[in-house]
């Protein structure tokens, strides 16, 4: 390859991939490992339980199909192993980039995987199954994985916060910057030269900017299909840079790239723009550096996101309080205005469908407080139907609280009360919800979650032995058994 100029050694995809490239296992600092390990727990939980969901099936149907047709034009079936890699809970052998595909998006089907959000929105686990079929086929070990995993949180929460607003604000999605990060983490996996990077980012991004509409209006499969297919392109185009195709350097702040092609929208009157300074700042090299894995958070709950707080202080003030659901009077949920509203209206004291229900602060309070627990099981129609939950609905009583107001979208204060029959009142303020960075979910509560979404669709046992093969992840020298647990038998 030509020698790069003095001039494009200043391109911000090269300083990107000098460092992506750079970067060891051994430069990782302990938090971040355990994080990567948490996060794969919590990933794959979420894709046991979006292997059900009938957009996943469908999915699963159409590349089944394709597989068989390629097959077919070869003369007969091909190796299940190689560079195969495997489709969770059906254990389909494809091709490394079907497979990335798949998995992504079966991570992402339930809305219920990790989230962070500051000028954009994202979700890095989206990502994080394309350097897993990599790994997968490349036959690469468990800390090729983590090392992946950590750069994929790292670009992809960098370019989360970087937009002066951020892109949905005029329109785009942000599997649009999903596209800037995907191969940054497969080409690392495939130990890529920085060179072969640069252009895996600009074959990549070159071809997956994504409009809002697919999250605007009425709502379609494509919601938490575009941010996994971004990921697929990250492993397309690692593997056809590392066979020497080029994509373009510029892509980010170069001529008519990310930057500049913005640079033409108007928001309130002044033009976007993009702090890129800032994405390549103090990127981490060493085990004492801050890596921004440890910034992002994860859903403790499947509800709609201003219910999380208030759910949490409940679940907290009845742990603390060793409270019964039969001792209690009242609950009073002050949250602010525009969740009392969505959350709080006559219609979900009463829901009639599990996309109520998950929208009902009435329900979710009532549900946690008899169950312990609020999870997909929560929201099966004969749980959503039973009667019995009625009156404890109509114990909670949802109100505004206009102090809170000031203190959102950086906290979500909320504060419930609980008064028992005896006349005692118990009362939590939460201004962060459980799963947010300031208040992580521990690995016994990623379990309830992980097990809540796995064990009807790999069994009791085999969620057990999944957990521990992620949590040891770093000593696994290639991910086959992995793989094999996510299999249903």
């Amino acid at each position: 390859m030509a020698q790069i100029s003095t001039q494009s050694k200043r391109l911000l995809s090269h300083v990107i991939a000098n460092w992506a490239c750079a970067l060891q296992y051994e430069d990782l600092s302990p938090e971040a490992i355990q994080a990567a390990k948490l996060f794969w727990f919590d990933s794959i939980g979420c894709a046991l339980g979006g292997s059900q969901q009938e957009d996943a099936k469908i999915l699963l149907k159409h590349y089944r199909a394709m597989s068989a047709t390629a097959d077919s034009s070869v003369g007969g079936d091909r190796p299940a192993c190689g560079s195969k890699a495997t489709a969770f809970v059906s254990g389909f052998k494809t091709n490394p980039v079907d497979a990335a595909f798949l998995n992504g998006h079966m991570i992402r089907a339930m809305d219920y995987n990790d989230i962070y959000w500051k000028a954009d929105p994202c979700h890095p686990s989206d990502l994080i199954a394309a350097p897993l079929a990599l790994c997968e086929s490349e036959g690469l070990s468990g800390k090729d994985l983590i090392l992946a995993t950590v750069i994929a949180y790292e670009i992809e929460m960098r370019l989360c916060e970087i937009g002066r607003p951020g892109v949905r604000e005029y329109g785009w999605h942000h599997a649009t910057l999903s596209a800037f990060a995907a191969p940054v983490a497969a080409g690392r996996a495939l130990k890529l030269t920085p060179e072969q990077m640069v252009s895996a980012i600009g074959i990549s991004a070159s071809r997956t900017f994504c409009p809002g509409a697919v999250t605007a209006g009425k709502l379609t499969n494509m919601k938490n299909t575009v941010d996994p297919w971004a990921g697929r392109m990250g492993v397309e185009s690692a593997l056809l840079a590392r066979e020497g195709f080029s994509g373009p350097e510029h892509i980010i702040d170069g001529k008519e790239g990310l930057f500049a092609v913005f640079s033409h929208v108007q928001y309130k009157g002044q033009p976007a723009t993009f702090d890129g300074e800032a994405l390549v700042k103090d990127l981490p090299t060493s085990p004492t550096s801050h890596y921004r894995i440890l910034d992002c958070g994860m859903k403790s709950f499947p509800i709609e996101a201003l219910s999380h707080s208030p759910l949490t202080a409940m679940m907290k003030t009845v742990k603390d309080n060793n409270i019964k659901a039969d001792d209690v009077k009242e609950i009073k949920v002050e949250v602010i205005a525009r969740a009392a509203d969505i959350l709080g209206d006559p219609h979900k004291y009463r829901p009639d469908s599990k996309e109520t229900a998950d929208h009902s602060l009435p329900y979710c309070i009532a549900v946690g407080l008899v169950d312990g627990m609020v999870t997909p099981l929560q929201f099966r129609e004969e749980r959503v139907d039973d009667q019995s939950l009625i009156p404890i609905m109509d114990k909670v009583k949802v109100v505004a609280n206009e102090e809170f107001e000031a203190l959102f979208p950086k906290f979500q204060p909320s504060r419930v009360t609980i008064t028992t029959n005896e006349g005692k009142s118990y009362s939590t303020r939460v201004d962060v919800p459980k799963g947010d960075a300031r208040d992580p979910m521990t690995e016994d509560e990623i379990a309830v979650k992980f097990n809540a979404l796995g064990s009807d669709v790999i069994g009791k046992d085999q969620c057990e032995k999944l957990r521990k093969r992620i949590m040891n992840l770093e000593a696994a020298e290639q991910l086959d058994e992995l793989l094999e647990l996510t299999t249903a038998r």
